[in-house]
């Protein structure tokens, strides 16, 4: 007897457990029991397993009798013509959807060709092993899995057209291509996502050489008048956003221009944008520190005296001001109410961005750079036909990498573009690579893709042919302008004085441990003393005791030790102010750190 489970719970026994499970599949082929019902039959265990929940992921495969799928040709062609529909098929039992528990029972072919007596389904198409995003890939079935992997991962970062009504959208942190194209070789999903309507790249002319070095490493070398034709141009949009919150005892927000009697008043310089209700105009051009919505809000701690005087204009200044490093133009302002009926204001900035030393690009089979130097147009090389590259890619990114598709998609592009026609590049199921080189072959180009090429600075024809072809090209949202830190003197921490962390604070970049060894290894190992400056602290320290001691204001802020009082001798000691705190921990464990301190002559 094998007990039975629905969902897990126990329900009773059955006597024949394979027949019951094979009754149970016939009668979900017939429609007798829903589509979405699984059952597995575990021998191991001698138990039943039938699964009903919501929430299962299940997948469809194509039924297979006796070495021979049911879905036949004629099926296909009712598909096509619109006859029968997707689920006719299934309530035909055709075609079943199997979740994971299942499909340990299944002998699953991918191709119809290797059907046996012992296969029990077929996948629908050989694509299904992949995700949607990988399946953009192009010749995939030629790139190592890795960067399969990594080239879908990439694609999600890719900017493009993200939303049609994008400009009604208050969306964080979010790039708008301004020339999306489609790309001229392309997969089965392309189609299948309708990506006309969503592009998220260009088709540009690659050159896979190396330029003066400058392409070393992943660097991609772009050329200039690319870029002033519009080459990889978008437009940065980030919102930002106030309320008007009520607080107890019937206080509350105003979003206006701040009185001059606030607490906490900037200046009439900081306030220029704004417009009669407190919030900017449109089309203004802010920049940091510029004031975008003016807000005032109520005083925070309220002293026993104020609560009985609160007909007093005394309010503290809270506006919405630009951070450190932002700036932008005034694109779209939207007022509203949030889930408590109070007023909200948001507004959106956009920033226009060209490509610039640093942004990031790849391609979709995951070789991603950055750019390292923008060449004028005159000193880009170019080849016999007059073609000047869009971008110069590195030759050696392709051995390592193994993304073979990367190469053939270059050729495919090329004949894509003499051919004015897409080029299949489906995985498993793509134009043969061969077929391709032969028609590049008929328009009077090399087969293998080569060209004659010259020097765009003396105009000599460069000893070796030059891998040149057209390929789809993604931006990334990563942009050097988002990421770019710098700081001389700012704010501190309040407990350990170091720079505070991070851009929006205005931080320092930290100087670990390793950084640190690298200096040593330079031999320049004295800029530390520099480095390690940034809490530097000058401490009284007792010669007796060994310990920090303390100014005292009473006696003309003279140096006192905390145990001996006057009667020790002090010394200024230059220490971190981290280790100072430290010092201060280790006391407060009941620890005695004693420091030896002795005149220097």
């Amino acid at each position: 007897m094998a007990d039975v489970f629905i969902d897990h719970k126990f329900i009773g026994t059955v006597a024949q457990p394979t027949e019951f499970v094979q009754n149970l599949i016939a009668d979900r082929r017939a429609g007798k029991v829903q589509s979405s019902v699984n059952v597995q039959y575990d021998a191991d265990t001698d138990n039943v397993y039938v699964e009903i929940a919501k929430g299962r992921s299940v997948r469809p495969l194509i039924v297979v009798k006796n070495g021979k799928p049911l879905l036949t040709p004629q099926h296909v062609d009712q598909l096509k013509s619109g006859e029968t529909q997707w689920f006719e098929l299934l309530k035909q039992g055709v075609i079943e959807f199997i979740d994971a528990a299942e499909e340990e029972m299944a002998l699953v072919a991918i191709e119809e060709q290797d059907l046996t007596p012992e296969h029990t389904h077929l996948e629908i198409s050989s694509i299904d092993i992949l995700g949607i995003i990988t399946a953009l890939v192009p010749f995939g079935d030629y790139n190592q899995g890795a960067r399969l992997l990594q080239g879908a991962k990439n694609q999600k970062q890719a900017m493009g057209f993200y939303a049609a009504n994008y400009f009604v959208r208050m969306d964080m942190d979010t790039s708008i291509l301004h020339y999306p194209q489609r790309p001229i070789v392309t997969t089965l999903l392309y189609d299948v996502l309708e990506y006309d309507k969503h592009p998220s790249g260009m088709n540009v002319t690659i050159a896979v050489m190396s330029y003066k070095g400058y392409n070393m490493e992943d660097a991609i070398v772009v050329n200039k008048g690319s870029i002033q034709r519009g080459f990889a141009r978008s437009t940065y949009f980030r919102p930002t956003k106030a309320e008007e919150l009520r607080y107890s005892g019937g206080l509350m927000d105003e979003i206006s221009i701040p009185d001059k009697e606030t607490r906490g008043y900037r200046s009439e310089e900081d306030y220029r944008f704004l417009e009669e209700d407190g919030i900017i105009g449109v089309e203004s051009k802010v920049a940091e520190g510029d004031v975008v919505i003016g807000k005032t809000s109520p005083p925070r701690f309220l002293s026993g005296v104020d609560e009985y005087n609160l007909v007093t204009n005394y309010r503290r200044e809270s506006s919405v001001s630009l951070k450190h490093g932002e700036k932008g133009t005034v694109d779209f302002i939207m007022l509203t109410e949030n889930d408590e009926g109070n007023k909200l204001v948001q507004v959106r900035l956009r920033d226009d961005r060209t490509p610039e030393i640093g942004d990031k690009f790849i391609s979709r089979h995951g070789q991603k750079g950055v750019i390292a130097t923008i060449v004028p147009a005159a000193d880009m090389p170019f080849s016999a036909n007059g073609i000047t590259p869009d971008i110069l890619f590195s030759p050696h990114g392709i051995p390592s990498r193994m993304t073979v598709g990367h190469l053939i998609e270059l050729v495919g592009g090329k004949v894509g573009a003499l051919s004015a026609r897409r080029i299949d590049g489906t995985m498993f199921n793509n134009e043969n690579e061969r077929d391709i080189r032969e028609e590049l072959a008929t328009y009077g180009f090399q087969e293998d893709g080569t060209e004659v090429m010259y020097n765009g600075e003396t105009g000599e024809e460069l000893q070796v042919k030059i891998y040149l072809g057209n390929m789809y090209y993604l931006r990334l949202k990563h942009m050097v302008a988002n990421k770019l830190q710098s700081r001389a003197r700012g704010p501190i921490q309040l407990l350990t004085r170091q720079p505070t962390e991070g851009k929006a604070k205005e931080g320092g970049l930290r100087l670990g441990e390793m950084e640190k060894d690298t200096f040593v290894a330079h031999g320049a190992s004295l800029l530390l003393k520099e480095r390690f400056d940034s809490d530097k602290a000058i401490v009284p320290v007792c010669e007796r005791s060994g310990l920090v001691g303390f100014y005292d204001g009473r006696k003309n802020n003279r140096a006192m030790s905390s145990i001996h009082g006057d009667e020790s001798e002090m010394h200024n000691v230059e220490i971190s102010y981290a280790f100072k705190l430290f010092l201060d921990e280790l006391i407060s464990l009941g620890i005695y750190p004693k420091i030896g301190v002795k005149r220097r002559f």
